[in-house]
């Protein structure tokens, strides 16, 4: 059977160093493992889910760790190459709408039973829709399995991922209580001569019912009302938990340092009043520094104003969930309901293209007289970069699988970066994890405890997982959060 012509062959002919490596890594929330010797159906399942969630990585002719350890688990795709073209055409044929991207990889190597033989590393880019396969349902990923979802959780998926956005959604409110002094000083400023309603309707921000009466979209009330919270009876405030310490303790004696504060009103208000208390909880002192003025914990001001701004105006408004911001002795957790939309992951955060879940509310932010910070899709690499330029660590951002609910989740810390951590995340960046003695290798040192120590304390903070929490201690992997389990192995070009 000849050769499909896309699927890349790997030079040298045969890197059995590269399947060792693959072999160590746990099947998970983006890595799956397929022998091809029976039905097709978990294979392209898998695609799909991976497609519907983040993305992931499907080894073909490796058995599952279930039922083989080791190089007993390298079947090879020669076991059955039939069904590797039957896959492929599924893929192409079977998915709906169509799934762009998706890559094949083969590896040659020696099999089990010693002669040589491939495994094909397919990739599967994270989909711009919810993908279907057609007569056999929508599928998504767990932790290590796919779940089939029904026409609800479809539903769900689609607000989730920005397919379709609460802000268009028309709320049963008289469009003539937006009629407020924020209206009045934005229609000012863009010399808007038209009646309210009509302006609205004009602009977007209102639409005709299925009786015939012009409503305001959620957009516009989270906009203009004095009070949207109250008006929509629902949860589009920030809150703010000021803690002592470096977590949260429960209990009959909470460690917060005073009761919780609610951040309501329009949007804009939103933001400046949600920035100036959190200011104002952090300063003990306040300082002029490189990047405005800075509070004594370092954080530079710039970063915590597009924080709590990317918090409001791109999180999913569909959710019943408000903001939540905590401080601690050591950092801040912006707390926003909705995960990634579009094609973003954690991983890409800095390359992907910018993705607007609330268009309407974007672009309508940047009409005001003084708009918040924003970047114009900058705002994240800006972010990066100015907490590096301040001796910081970067901005640490988590979503699902790592947090148990539809959140995204960014961790600012106020501790100096140690040089030690420049080296070790320039490695990781590079090669994608990292082991004890990698790292004693980047230290240049035998201290096996004080390596585990740094390890482990990376961890602790967010910005290293295990990415084989059950492997023996001596093998454990390290990468950085919503990462590829190991870039290097899963390039398309040349290593």
């Amino acid at each position: 059977m000849s050769e499909p012509q896309d699927i890349q062959l790997e030079k040298p002919p045969q890197d059995d160093a590269l399947v060792d490596r693959l072999l160590a890594l746990e099947e998970d929330y983006r890595l799956d493992c397929k022998r091809l010797a029976g039905k097709l159906t978990s294979a392209i399942e898998t695609i799909v889910a991976f497609a519907n969630s983040d993305g992931g990585f499907l080894l073909l002719g490796l058995e599952d760790t279930r039922k083989a350890k080791g190089r007993a688990r390298v079947y090879g795709v020669e076991e059955n190459l039939m069904a590797v073209d039957e896959l492929r055409r599924a893929v192409e044929t079977r998915i709906t709408p169509e799934l762009p991207g998706v890559s094949w990889r083969r590896i040659r190597c020696t099999l089990q039973d010693r002669p040589p033989g491939s495994i094909i590393v397919v990739t599967v880019p994270k989909g711009l829709a919810v993908h279907s396969i057609v007569g056999d349902g929508t599928f998504i990923r767990l932790d290590k399995s796919n779940k089939e979802i029904v026409a609800s959780e479809i539903n769900e998926l689609s607000f989730a991922r920005g397919m379709i956005s609460a802000e268009a959604q028309l709320e049963r409110i008289d469009v003539a209580l937006l009629d407020t002094p924020l209206w009045r000083t934005y229609s000012a400023h863009r010399r808007i001569t038209r009646p309210l309603p009509e302006a609205m309707e004009h602009m977007g921000l209102a639409r005709k019912d299925e009786q015939g009466i012009l409503r305001p979209t959620r957009a516009a009330v989270l906009l203009f009302a004095e009070d949207p919270s109250g008006l929509m009876v629902a949860k589009t405030s920030v809150r703010v938990f000021h803690y002592k310490g470096d977590q949260v303790i429960h209990g009959t004696t909470p460690n917060l340092l005073k009761p919780p504060k609610t951040i309501g009103g329009p949007l804009i208000q939103q933001i400046a009043s949600t920035l100036e208390y959190v200011v104002n909880e952090l300063a003990t002192g306040v300082k002029l520094g490189p990047y405005g003025f800075e509070i004594v914990q370092r954080y530079p001001l710039r970063v915590l104003r597009e924080a709590i701004t990317n918090a409001v105006i791109h999180r999913d408004y569909h959710l019943a969930s408000d903001i939540y911001i905590r401080l601690f002795d050591n950092r801040i957790e912006v707390d926003s309901p909705g995960i990634l939309p579009g094609q973003i992951t954690v991983a890409t955060l800095l390359t992907a293209r910018p993705n607007n879940r609330n268009p309407l509310i974007v672009n309508h932010l940047r009409e005001f007289p003084d708009p918040p910070n924003l970047d114009a899709g900058e705002g994240v690499r800006m972010m990066f970069h100015t907490m590096d330029q301040a001796g910081l660590y970067a901005p640490i951002y988590q979503t699902k699988p790592q947090l148990q609910r539809d959140a995204v989740c960014v961790y600012l810390f106020n501790e100096a970066r140690p040089s030690i951590w420049d080296q070790v995340s320039a490695y990781v960046d590079k090669r994608g994890t990292i082991t004890n003695a990698e790292l004693r290798s980047v230290l240049r040192t035998d201290n096996t405890l004080a390596a585990s120590k740094l390890l482990r304390g990376w961890v602790k903070r967010g910005l290293l997982v295990v990415t084989n929490p059950t492997g023996a201690k001596r093998h454990r992997n390290y990468s950085k959060p919503g990462a590829a389990p190991d870039l290097s192995l899963f390039s398309l070009g040349k290593r």
